[in-house]
């Protein structure tokens, strides 16, 4: 096993293949009193955009966290882990609402984790620009 920082935006082909296979991840938000808030999440990860995406309801803890972070976003990691082997991704977390944003969030969890999500008029995405990569693979 291998471990070391990569570029979100250029990974080696072996941190993306791992970012391919259908894991539950986990996303830490921060709340509003600094403390880390961590949930399970799918993710889905766009390295030619240098984009992490989770979709949830606008109502949810961490959109909320995410939205109280103000227009300069929350500092946020995503985490994937199989045994000995995990991935990380950090970066500034955005809530979208576009359609089309969330449509193609939609889309790409479809495709990663062989599901469509029931519909929710209350869904939005997670966008996180990716700053960091790291992992042990």
């Amino acid at each position: 096993m291998t471990s070391y920082a990569q570029d979100p935006g250029a990974p080696d082909p072996s941190f993306l293949s791992f970012w391919r296979e259908r894991h539950l991840c986990t996303l830490t938000t921060p709340r509003p009193d600094g403390s880390p808030h961590v949930v399970p999440v799918g993710v889905t990860y766009d390295p030619e955009a240098r984009l992490a995406r989770v979709i949830t309801s606008r109502t949810s803890a961490k959109a909320r966290h995410v939205l109280a972070a103000g227009e300069n976003g929350a500092a946020v990691a995503v985490c994937q882990v199989d045994g000995r082997r995990w991935a990380t991704l950090e970066g500034r977390a955005h809530v979208r609402t576009e359609p089309e944003r969330v449509a193609e969030a939609v889309r790409r969890y479809a495709e990663r984790y062989e599901r469509t999500p029931a519909p929710n008029p209350l869904r939005v995405v997670i966008e996180i620009s990716l700053t960091g990569a790291m992992g042990h693979f």
